[in-house]
């Protein structure tokens, strides 16, 4: 199986660019002193940022891929400013078709914070 991986930090900032561009300005992810008041203690970053990481790694990896279908499950949440490791996974490549296994965990205590699928396809 290939195994693809980055260690990458997101920022509050990277966190409040994203919420601009997606419109997602849930104050979880923008607002550090309502963050501190919730169960997470600080700011969480979106989902589908930790995601835009992992498919800029299928980009840089499979360039021109496209997406055909995707499964995710956010278990633990990421805060800004901690080290994660961005990991995907070929597990099965049929003709045009790759079946990735997609990971991102905190590298401090290695809580897993994304995992799941995404099916792609490359040209031939």
């Amino acid at each position: 199986m290939t195994v693809i991986s980055i260690d990458r930090t997101l920022t509050q900032s990277e966190f409040d660019l994203f919420a601009t561009i997606s419109g997602d300005n849930n104050p979880i992810h923008v607002d550090p002193a309502f963050s501190a008041r919730t169960r997470f203690g600080r700011t969480v970053s979106h989902g589908m940022l930790l995601y835009t990481v992992l498919w800029g790694l299928v980009q840089k990896h499979y360039p021109g891929a496209r997406q055909t279908n995707q499964a995710l499950m956010f278990p633990n949440p990421a805060y800004a400013n901690e080290p994660l490791r961005f990991v995907i996974g070929e597990d099965r490549k049929e003709e045009d078709r790759i079946l990735l296994t997609t990971k991102v965990a905190r590298l401090g205590d290695g809580a897993v914070v994304l995992e799941g699928q995404s099916e792609i396809t490359v040209a031939s």
